[in-house]
């Protein structure tokens, strides 16, 4: 029996940061450099952690599974296993 949600032993695993919105869980985006949004993926766990911290929630997917979640958003891609990522600034002191 073909069950799409299951990831087939041919998909790789990635690990995908989340975040709690409230009534679950959520994808969390981020930006390239050139401002486009773009979905994000890591190898493992370890990885994840090294960029994220240890509290990023994180959900595991194949990365087919992943693609159709974004692929009706306004997303570039997906990122595998960063060197980094660029947060939002804190709003300045007056």
């Amino acid at each position: 029996m073909f069950l799409p949600w299951r990831t087939r032993i041919s998909d790789k695993a990635l690990f995908v940061p989340v975040r709690d919105a409230g009534f679950g869980l959520s994808l969390r985006l981020f930006r390239t450099a050139g401002g486009e949004r773009t979905a994000v993926a890591f190898t493992s766990p370890v990885r994840l952690a090294t960029v994220l911290g240890t509290g990023q929630k994180w959900v595991r997917l194949g990365e087919p599974a992943l693609r159709r979640l974004i692929e009706d958003l306004d997303v570039a891609g997906v990122v595998t296993d960063p060197a980094g990522v660029m947060t939002r600034e804190a709003g300045r002191a007056a």
